[in-house]
């Protein structure tokens, strides 16, 4: 990134189909606020900690893991769709996170619990095409949301039948 280091200023950046290996060396640009890394060949996250990040896409690239985005707490927006995550993780310290694209849910066939607790979701009508490919170890689907005219309302489902 020596090329636009010096750009400190910088709110947006754009890097998609640039055939990236890695990114790194962020660390100077803390007014980012957007980085669109799509169409790339990116295998680990490294933000250098960017703590005023609001939206980042890395969709379609090599990453197999979400670690790296625990730092960057002012995130509201991830795309991480058409990658091998295997795991879910590193979500924990994202409490302003409002959008979380990832539509590789299909290959998580180790996933034994899903808790889609404390958002917007108002059904589960197309949860089975979703967590079709975690069959054999899903045992539990937890759903809990604020209705305006209701209190809240939990739904858990558990079916250890295959």
């Amino acid at each position: 990134m020596e090329e636009i280091d010096h750009l400190h200023e910088l709110q947006i950046l754009e890097l998609g189909s640039n055939r990236l290996r890695v990114i790194e060396n962020l660390q100077n640009f803390i007014n980012l606020q957007e980085l669109w890394l799509g169409r790339n060949r990116i295998k680990v996250i490294n933000l250098c900690g960017l703590k005023c990040i609001k939206k980042i896409s890395f969709q379609s690239n090599r990453l197999t893991s979400m670690t790296g985005l625990e730092e960057c707490v002012a995130l509201e927006e991830i795309y991480l769709s058409h990658n091998g995550i295997a795991k879910m993780e590193g979500l924990s310290t994202l409490v302003n996170l409002g959008v979380l694209a990832v539509n590789d849910i299909q290959n998580l066939t180790r996933l034994e619990d899903l808790r889609l607790n404390d958002n917007q979701i108002e059904s589960l009508e197309n949860i089975a095409e979703a967590v079709s490919g975690s069959r054999e170890k899903l045992t539990t689907i937890y759903q809990g949301f604020k209705s305006r005219s209701r209190l809240r309302r939990y739904v858990a489902v558990s079916d250890k039948s295959g």
